[in-house]
């Protein structure tokens, strides 16, 4: 078997390259390279595949969320609700702001904020929750929904791994008072560099970061205040819109080759991801769990299996946060999975017979630990 990537891009751009090359050429021609009109047809298409008003594209995620929350007037001396198991951009966007973050740790199923350890960290400095939607599953947003409304608090969706993901049919991102997506080239829908885009139905969010993304201005030489330059390129907004065409049937192939994997593993003695009913899971990241991970990760590499690890460092312990003094201990799940989480190849073209390759590979290790260890 020849090895086999973490994430195969290129195979997924195979099929598509007449177009995307077309509308590079068009732009080319037309030398249209800064907010050109390609940002404004994608910005409404996708818009409208969230099913939202409105979408801002922007340079990458993390400016979505910072932006959106300097659109609400979040800033020093505020605090946001956000899981401690996630990629660092969600908890540092909130720091970029001058707010603080407040973690929650993980439910034991989902790997999402635990939604019942939500309320007991709201204060009076309380403005959002900032739920993410890891790994392409959406977190439990009907209690997450409640709570806020109780408590007059803002919800943010990270949605930058899961994009087209729905919870109770409806997509992601329609959920908040504004969503975050990256499309960073590895995920579901990927640009050919950074790119992001902040998705809202707020009007007064959308006008805001609009003028925030090209330094604050309402006309030309007009700034109404002192702001950045956070804008989508419109060469990554053209290529973005061939691929939006292909999202949903490539996240049709993830969830296939999810279910294989899950048949495959069933009696691996390791545990394969959880699937809320509710939600229509897009695997921007197949995860399971297993002890002596490291161990794993080095056999599969060795049989020419690109693996990864999401993530091995809980925010509260990364150096940058050491400031915060959070020791271990204070969110034990999400400590704990750190060590046993493994996330194996995933993506639309992985054929089932690099499936079947992977999971033989981990029951023949499961195999030889389990007599080694008089199982």
């Amino acid at each position: 078997m020849e090895k086999i990537p973490f994430a195969d891009i290129n195979i997924r751009h195979l099929g598509i390259a007449l177009e995307v090359k077309e509308r590079i050429n068009q732009i080319i021609h037309s030398s249209s390279y800064i907010l050109g009109e390609e940002i404004d047809k994608f910005e409404e298409e996708f818009a409208r595949y969230c099913g939202v008003k409105y979408c801002v594209g922007l340079d990458n995620g993390t400016s979505a969320l910072e932006l959106g929350m300097r659109a609400l007037n979040i800033g020093k001396g505020d605090e946001v609700i956000t899981p401690v198991n996630s990629f660092i951009a969600s908890t540092s966007s909130i720091s970029m702001v001058g707010a603080i973050p407040v973690w929650v740790d993980c439910d034991a199923k989902t790997y999402n904020i635990d939604p019942t350890k939500i309320e007991n960290k709201i204060t009076k400095k309380t403005k959002a929750i900032m739920p993410v939607h890891l790994y392409g599953q959406p977190a439990e947003m009907t209690t997450i929904l409640e709570i806020a409304k109780k408590h007059k608090l803002h919800v943010i969706e990270d949605a930058c791994q899961a994009h087209g993901a729905e919870y109770d049919g409806l997509r992601v991102g329609s959920f908040g008072v504004f969503a975050a997506f990256s499309f960073y080239p590895g995920k579901n829908l990927g640009a050919f560099g950074d790119a992001g885009a902040l998705v809202t139905n707020d009007k007064q969010i959308y006008e805001t970061v609009k003028k925030m993304r090209n330094y604050g201005q309402s006309a030309k030489y007009h700034h109404d205040f002192i702001a950045w330059n956070r804008r989508l390129d419109t060469l990554q907004a053209a290529i973005l819109r061939v691929k939006l065409k292909y999202l949903d049937r490539w996240n049709k192939q993830r969830v296939k080759n999810a279910h294989i994997y899950n048949k495959l593993l069933k009696d691996a003695n390791i545990i394969i991801p959880y699937h809320d009913p509710i939600t229509i899971h897009v695997y921007h990241l197949y995860v399971i769990q297993i002890d002596g991970r490291d161990r794993l990760l080095k056999y599969l590499e060795e049989k020419g299996i690109a693996v990864g690890i999401h993530y091995p460092i809980p925010i509260h312990l990364q150096k940058a946060y050491r400031f915060v003094g959070k020791r271990e201990g204070r969110f034990p799940i999400s400590e704990k999975y750190a060590h046993k989480i493994l996330s194996l190849p995933m993506y639309p073209h992985l054929s089932e017979e690099k499936i079947y390759y992977i999971t033989e590979v981990i029951k023949a290790y499961k195999q030889k630990q389990d007599a080694n260890n008089g199982n």
